[in-house]
């Protein structure tokens, strides 16, 4: 079977909540890291046969929001669009199937990743259709209904890392001590310009002339002499605060992914091979532990053994997730 390969990677910085990126719709990011990354392969618009792109937050951002991306980057509308929503896998797992329909044949090149705008989350009036007849209605946030809450034990994803800690036993001071060392690494990474092959800059207009970002901002936000003194965030007695839990981002990722023979018809030459993926599902509050499980997964159909890696991302939103993994590895 043919391999499925990268042949480029493009991101926009990551904005922080109502931050600089807050003006664009999630398309507009999208549009902006598939561009990018279709210029670094090499590759145009035309021959991009499929985009796949995940979004959690669709509301407020208008139908289809992939293909909105798509013809944004100067697709033509011949090319097929998917909008994916598995929360925080919704990038990840658009890549894996753009790597299934390579396989399979379906295409020779496809284009996936994923784009959200979380500052333009909308509030919504739930029952306002049917009509509130009296009394006050209510607001609910989309971000935290559709994107940060277990609807099976109606409780915030917070709790969630919290029966994580808790099963690992991982103090308070070992999740701010792990989040204070992702912090120094960012900014490092950043100021030492680690990034900057991978981002691509985005221009915003405005009244006052048009504003450049080329960095994240995140990292650069966080006061981490006040980390020990914030409060638990969800849990009274609890040890997950606002410092080492996930943070609200805008931006967008992309990759052009084909297969081994067609990118050398093309004359491209890949950065990346996909060698395996795979995915697992258990209880919805313990997704804090699933990635524990797809890696097991994945390194058994890759035939290698977990001291065969030398490099883990633990792409998840709590540092107990992350120190939970490196517990079991």
């Amino acid at each position: 079977m043919d391999d499925v390969v990268i042949l480029s990677a493009a991101r926009t910085p990551i904005g922080a909540f109502q931050g600089a990126l807050a003006s664009l719709p999630a398309h507009a990011l999208g549009a902006r890291a598939l561009t990018a990354a279709f210029e670094r392969a090499g590759v145009t618009a035309d021959t991009i046969q499929q985009v796949n792109l995940g979004c959690v937050l669709p509301a407020g951002q208008g139908q289809a929001p992939a293909r909105q991306a798509a013809l944004g980057a100067g697709c033509p509308v011949s090319t097929g669009a998917l909008t994916l929503n598995k929360v925080c896998g919704s990038g990840m797992r658009a890549v894996m199937i753009a790597a299934n329909d390579l396989r399979c044949g379906d295409f020779q090149v496809v284009a996936a990743g994923g784009m959200e705008t979380m500052s333009q989350a909308p509030y919504l009036a739930l029952g306002a259709r049917d009509g509130l007849r009296l009394g006050h209605g209510k607001l609910i946030d989309s971000m935290i209904h559709d994107g940060l809450w277990d609807p099976y034990g109606d409780v915030h994803m917070g709790n969630c890392a919290e029966l994580c800690a808790a099963e690992y036993k991982i103090s308070r001071e070992e999740q701010d001590a792990w989040s204070r060392e992702s912090y120094r690494r960012a900014r490092e990474a950043s100021e030492k310009g680690l990034f900057a092959e991978e981002i691509v800059p985005v221009r915003i207009p405005g009244k006052k002339g048009e504003t450049v970002v080329d960095r994240d901002e995140e990292p650069f936000k966080a006061d981490l002499d006040r980390m020990a003194t914030l409060k638990p965030a969800f849990q009274k007695d609890g040890t997950v605060t606002a410092a080492n839990a996930s943070k609200i981002n805008d931006g967008a990722a992309a990759l052009v992914l084909s297969t081994a023979s067609h990118a050398a018809r093309l004359g491209v030459r890949p950065v990346a091979r996909i060698v395996a993926h795979a995915s697992l599902a258990q209880k919805p509050e313990w997704f804090t532990t699933a990635p524990v499980g797809a890696a097991r997964a994945v390194l058994e159909r890759a035939g290698l053994a977990a001291s065969d890696i030398d490099l883990w991302e633990v792409n998840e939103a709590f540092a107990a997730v992350t120190m939970a993994a490196m517990a079991e590895f």
